[in-house]
């Protein structure tokens, strides 16, 4: 190793805990590669996973710029010396890849590669992905490899817990599929519930005002205001439907522009005056942008329909390598301990439960009178 026993063991031990922090499965291969590539002072890492048609379902790479990853194409096939590690799965330490007889080339705008170090990641009997490195920064003979028996080695323990973070990840993804679709029905029964019933009376409504419009034009005009009272709150219950159907594409356009439109769109629908103000914001981990998506839209849902507000004020600050986000009305506030003790919860529990999901707090500061203030911390990455 090219680090000293103590240093070793802190890289080690940081890279363990950064596999550990993270729950979505991209986020988990991104740390694995980053942290091999690290750990073993290489050039360049990548990880693949395979899929079930003889290629990756999944490509990670460390080393590489984004204009380079873009220019070498499509994601590799399973041949050559990856699908050796997939298929044999055992460990490849070689001096020079391209010198192997099972190598096959590569795209020309692949960065050129010699000193070669491999092996696959399994999880019990069933081959998860392969994880290789190359180009050791070192001194190397002629003929010789840069990566040593003690890399090998390292790199074995490192794989065996990227085994362990990336099936812990598997699992995570599978249980909040299973609750998006939990939601999701939820959902359908209040569409079904709220929209489909006030469109139901919205229709009753203008029949009874056809009938009027002859005979009691006054009774008829009052029937027609109904009728537009109706169809805007059919509307607001479908417009808060769909947003929480549609969640935004965090992986495209970010947390904070994410915010920005939906509270654009909130500001031309409502009366009150909907603000919104980001400062020194870098990205966070995918479960923690969709968890401060999520309460801040729960926030606003509950300032907007219920606190009779005239400004709702969102903000989203930097804390360290996390985030805070801060959604303050001037409306007529609550007691939050009639709350509880009253059985409502305005959607308190399911935020506390999205905060502490992802290793966050969320405070709630309101009394009558005073307004409402919902303040969520996450920590980064």
């Amino acid at each position: 190793m090219s680090h000293g026993p103590r240093s070793g063991l802190a890289a080690v031990s940081s890279a363990l805990l950064a596999m550990s922090r993270h729950l979505e499965v991209r986020d988990v291969l991104k740390t694995i590669v980053a942290s091999a590539r690290e750990l073993l002072d290489a050039q360049y890492a990548a990880l693949g996973v395979p899929d079930d048609h003889g290629g990756f379902a999944q490509f990670v790479v460390d080393g590489v710029s984004d204009e380079q990853w873009r220019a070498i194409g499509p994601l590799p096939r399973q041949h050559g010396i990856l699908a050796a590690m997939l298929r044999e799965a055992r460990v490849e330490r070689l001096a020079d890849v391209r010198k192997d007889p099972r190598f096959e080339g590569w795209p020309s705008a692949h960065p050129d590669m010699s000193d070669f170090l491999g092996l696959p990641i399994r999880d019990g009997d069933e081959v998860i992905g392969a994880l290789f490195l190359a180009n050791k920064n070192c001194p190397k003979q002629e003929g010789s490899c840069g990566f040593t028996e003690e890399d090998e080695e390292l790199l074995g323990i490192l794989a065996q817990h990227a085994a362990i973070a990336l099936t812990n990840a598997r699992l995570y993804e599978r249980s909040r599929e299973l609750t998006i679709a939990e939601e999701r029905s939820r959902l359908a029964h209040e569409l079904h519930d709220a929209v489909s019933q006030k469109l139901f009376s919205l229709r009753l409504t203008a029949q009874a005002a056809a009938r009027l419009v002859d005979r009691d034009p006054a009774r008829a005009k009052g029937e027609l205001h109904q009728v537009a009272v109706l169809a805007a709150e059919a509307a607001d219950e479908l417009r808060a439907a769909v947003v929480e159907l549609r969640p935004a594409a965090l992986d495209e356009d970010g947390l904070v522009a994410t915010l920005r439109t939906q509270i654009q769109v909130l500001d031309r629908a409502h009366t009150a005056r909907v603000t919104f103000a980001a400062r020194g914001i870098r990205a966070l981990p995918a479960a923690q942008e969709e968890a401060v998506l999520r309460v801040a839209q729960e926030a606003l849902h509950n300032a907007l329909r219920h606190s009779g507000a005239d400004h709702v004020d969102v903000t989203l600050d930097r804390s360290g390598t996390g985030a805070v986000l801060r959604v303050t009305d001037d409306g007529r506030g609550f007691d939050p301990r009639a709350v509880r003790r009253a059985g409502r919860h305005l959607g308190l529990v399911s935020m506390r439960d999205r905060a502490s999901g992802v290793g966050g707090r969320l405070t709630v500061e309101s009394a009558p009178g005073k307004g409402t203030a919902i303040e969520m911390e996450v920590p980064g990455g």
